[in-house]
């Protein structure tokens, strides 16, 4: 067991499968003591069962870890509450948030219903921001903190997955104003956009989206381009959700203080930095733009490729 996380206790949300279990068993690995957060819910969002949270305390007290279950709602502000005044009551503190809830109502935009989008920004969205509201109230007092947030690229365009997109780039907003918010307290909060292979994605990564010939690859949509690599060292494989886990960890633990408002991507063997928007081009007048004027100045500042 490594002791980069010793003293300290962790709040893993969604903690019962996939990347979430892979965070908390590493938290726990690495010396923390974790409340194991997760609803059981099934990919959409309904039902509740005790069992994933319970299978993965007992993992980590196996190991010779310290964790407790915790099945409350984080998609309720009595879950998000509940969940950090559990943590207080059994070890007296909240040191780290990983927030790894997510779920799935895939349809194209003409099929959504209002249960489908709702279902799923409630469940992604208000489950980060219940659950970091509580934990900053404690990470301001005690002037300390960490929060990783768990998103995805779909917001870069993703077939029949609007909800989910909207839902991803709610995800980054808000980590970047939280971690502006409590950077002045000593608190950070990234984010990280898993490839990986989960419940909610059970194929490999590049069968995620409905096939088109003229569609760019998920890669390609996130911008990475790396050569193939050549054989997979180690335990897991390329696809394991538990490759999410190092980088999760090192981002909460106190080794980077200044790794602040950013978002990561995990794929394979990779790590990738995301780049926050900027303005690229710009033509500027001193007053409003006639609509003649747009007809000449816009071509010329997007091109004719766009």
């Amino acid at each position: 067991m490594g002791n980069r996380l010793e003293g300290k206790v962790a709040v893993v949300t969604g903690a019962g499968r996939g990347v979430g279990r892979g965070v908390a068993l590493l938290m726990a690995e690495e010396g923390a003591k974790v409340v194991v957060n997760d609803l059981g819910c099934e990919v959409d969002g309904s039902g509740s069962s005790h069992a994933p949270a319970d299978s993965v305390v007992e993992e980590i007290n196996a190991r010779g870890g310290e964790a407790v279950a915790n099945y409350d709602n984080m998609a309720l502000m009595e879950g998000g509450e509940a969940v950090m005044q559990q943590a207080v009551d059994a070890y007296g503190q909240v040191d780290v948030l990983a927030n790894c809830v997510g779920s799935l109502r895939d349809r194209m935009i003409w099929q959504m219903t209002p249960e489908d989008w709702d279902r799923v920004l409630t469940n992604n969205v208000k489950s980060v921001f219940t659950a970091t509201k509580f934990a900053c109230i404690l990470f301001r007092q005690q002037r300390s903190g960490r929060i990783v947030n768990m998103t995805s690229d779909a917001g870069l365009g993703d077939v029949g997955r609007s909800n989910y997109a909207a839902a991803s780039e709610a995800i980054i907003g808000l980590t970047r104003t939280v971690g502006r918010d409590m950077g002045r307290y000593g608190v950070t909060c990234n984010a990280i956009s898993p490839m990986v292979e989960t419940r909610l994605f059970p194929g490999s990564v590049d069968a995620y989206r409905v096939a088109s010939v003229e569609a760019p690859t998920r890669d390609e949509r996130a911008g990475i381009f790396s050569p193939e690599s050549v054989g997979w060292e180690g335990a897991g494989w390329p696809d394991d959700p538990e490759n999410v886990a190092p980088l999760a960890v090192y981002l909460c633990t106190y080794a980077s203080p200044n790794i602040n408002c950013n978002v990561f991507g995990v794929r394979g063997g990779s790590i990738y930095l995301y780049s926050n928007p900027r303005v690229e081009r710009a033509v500027q007048k001193w007053g409003n733009f006639t609509m003649d004027e747009m007809d000449v100045l816009f071509p010329k500042m997007i091109g004719t490729g766009f």
